[in-house]
């Protein structure tokens, strides 16, 4: 259910990638002013034409981010667009507001950590809430999407993938597993979705299935599954052939683009319930 802020003002938390930019294009679009907050090394310039207000941080700077929406009255707020993981262990400068959450945890997942981040916000006035209350339209639909049917081994390999996926997801380590042939080449960890493709497909060959889904316990605030065009030139690269996504929990990024060049490429796109 979309929510409507009473002042008609929203704040954005922007990570990297397209995600940020759509909603605060769809925001806009609802008649509200959007007070963006961006990270630096992360997300991409352009939200600036995109939004009422952007304030740059550093990952980590929490109290700076709360400052921001508090200056401006903002009451709701959604976290968009993902943090590099690397990066975010070389790069973070926490604030004290950083210290005040960690110091709460009892694990470092990121689960446990965007729930932990988010109870903070909303001590202090701001809910935070999820992306696609206002996106429902560019989450993945269900069924055959584009590209060439499924073989009936590659339909095995996607059950496979999704099986462990959802193994690893409950461990809450990543979202994406290669598969080929019955053999699991790979699984996401912290170097993301790109790379876990690369690896696979540099241990099988060409032909790899990649299965993207929630992990079981998926805050639909936070952290979606998300791929686009850009997942396809990685595939490409590889040679991997199917792309399975979980239907209504998976954001498609430039979802007409990414059907074109599935089917230009012969890649096998499928929205699995």
């Amino acid at each position: 259910m979309e929510h409507a802020p009473p002042d008609g003002r929203i704040g954005l938390i922007a990570g990297n990638g397209q995600l940020p930019l759509l909603f605060a294009r769809a925001a806009r679009a609802r008649g509200l002013e959007v007070v963006a907050v961006a990270h630096k090394g992360e997300t991409n310039p352009a939200l600036a034409s995109e939004v009422g207000s952007l304030t740059w941080v550093r990952v980590g700077q929490v109290n700076r981010i709360q400052k921001a929406f508090v200056a401006a009255g903002v009451k709701q707020a959604a976290m968009a667009g993902g943090i590099g993981r690397v990066k975010a262990l070389s790069e973070a400068r926490p604030d004290l507001g950083a210290v005040r959450i960690i110091s709460r945890l009892r694990s470092f997942r990121d689960d446990a950590l965007l729930r932990a981040v988010a109870a903070d916000f909303e001590s202090r006035g701001i809910t935070i809430i999820a992306p696609t209350d206002f996106l429902g339209e560019v989450l993945c639909p269900e069924g055959h999407l584009a590209g060439p049917e499924l073989s009936p081994t590659q339909a095995q390999d996607v059950a496979l993938g999704r099986e462990v996926a959802a193994l690893l997801g409950q461990a809450d380590v990543g979202q994406t597993v290669v598969v080929h042939q019955g053999h699991v080449l790979a699984l996401e960890a912290v170097e993301g979705t790109d790379e876990a493709i690369r690896r696979g497909g540099k241990l099988g060959g060409a032909g790899a299935v990649v299965v993207k889904r929630c992990k079981p316990q998926q805050d639909l605030r936070f952290d979606l599954p998300a791929a686009g065009p850009r997942t396809l030139e990685v595939m490409k690269e590889v040679g991997a052939r199917v792309l399975a996504l979980e239907a209504g929990r998976t954001v498609l990024l430039d979802a007409p683009e990414l059907f074109a060049n599935a089917r230009a490429a012969g890649i096998t796109l499928v929205g699995v319930r």
